[in-house]
C-alpha cells in the first residue's frame, strides 16, 4: 500500500434514466424514454456544445456525458489518465455492424466496434494526452480500478485518474466513473469504490 492518501476526489454515476453527481441527483427523465432519448435529454441538459456527439455510439455518448458531469467542478489537467471497464464490450455497435454487413458497412459505425474508442472521444473532447486502458471484466472490480489507478499516480505519470465502469448492454447502461487525486475526503480503497458504485439512489 502507498505511503500518499490518494482520494475520491468527485464521482458520477448515471444508471436508470438519472444522472448523479456525487450523491446529489443532476438531472432525470421518463423510464419511458429510451435510450437514445434519454442521452439527447442529457446533452440537452448539460447544454454540450460538441456536435460530433451526435455520431457516436452509445457507449461513447455516455461517457461523454459521465465525463462532462465528472468535470465540471474541476481543473482537469491534459495528464489525466483513463482507466475503464465494463463486461459487455462493444457489444452494440458491434450487432449493429454484423446486420449492416449485408449490405454497405459504413466506416463511420465500424470504427466504435471496439470498447476503447470511448476512452478517444472523451480526450479529444477534453483535451487528454495520457496513458489510457480499457479492461474487460464480468462486474465491476474496484480492486483492479483502485490498484491501476494507484500504480499511475505512484509513477508520477498522472496528477489524476479517472477510473471506472462504463457498461451497455440491449440498451441496458450502468457507469460509474470517479476521479482519483491527492484531493478530496474520502480514502481511496477497494471498500469505498464498491461501496459508491453499489450505493442505492434514492
Amino acid at each position: 500500500m502507498s505511503k500518499v492518501s490518494y482520494k475520491i476526489t468527485d464521482f458520477v454515476r448515471i444508471k436508470d434514466h438519472r444522472i448523479f453527481h456525487g450523491k446529489d441527483q443532476d438531472f432525470k427523465t421518463e423510464k419511458s424514454l429510451g435510450l437514445d432519448q434519454f442521452l439527447k435529454a442529457s446533452y440537452k441538459n448539460l447544454e454540450i456544445a460538441y456536435p460530433k456527439f451526435h455520431k457516436m455510439d452509445g457507449l461513447c455518448k455516455l461517457g461523454i456525458i459521465a465525463s462532462e458531469v465528472l468535470f465540471k467542478d474541476h481543473f482537469i489537467s491534459p495528464d489525466t489518465a483513463l482507466v475503464f471497464s465494463n463486461s459487455a464490450s462493444s457489444l452494440e455497435t458491434d450487432k449493429k455492424h454484423r446486420q449492416a454487413m449485408s449490405g454497405m458497412v459504413s466506416p463511420a459505425l465500424f470504427v466504435y466496434t471496439l470498447p476503447n474508442i470511448v476512452l478517444g472521444e472523451i480526450s479529444i473532447k477534453h483535451k487528454l494526452q495520457s496513458e489510457n486502458v480499457f479492461f474487460m471484466e464480468n462486474r465491476f472490480n474496484p480492486q483492479l480500478l483502485g490498484d491501476y489507478a494507484e500504480v499511475l499516480l505512484e509513477a508520477k505519470k498522472t496528477p489524476a485518474v479517472v477510473c471506472g465502469w462504463i457498461d451497455l448492454k440491449n440498451a441496458e447502461y450502468d457507469v460509474f466513473l470517479c476521479l482519483i487525486s491527492k484531493e478530496g475526503e474520502i480514502p481511496l480503497s477497494k471498500e469505498n469504490l464498491k461501496q459508491l458504485y453499489l450505493f442505492e439512489y434514492e
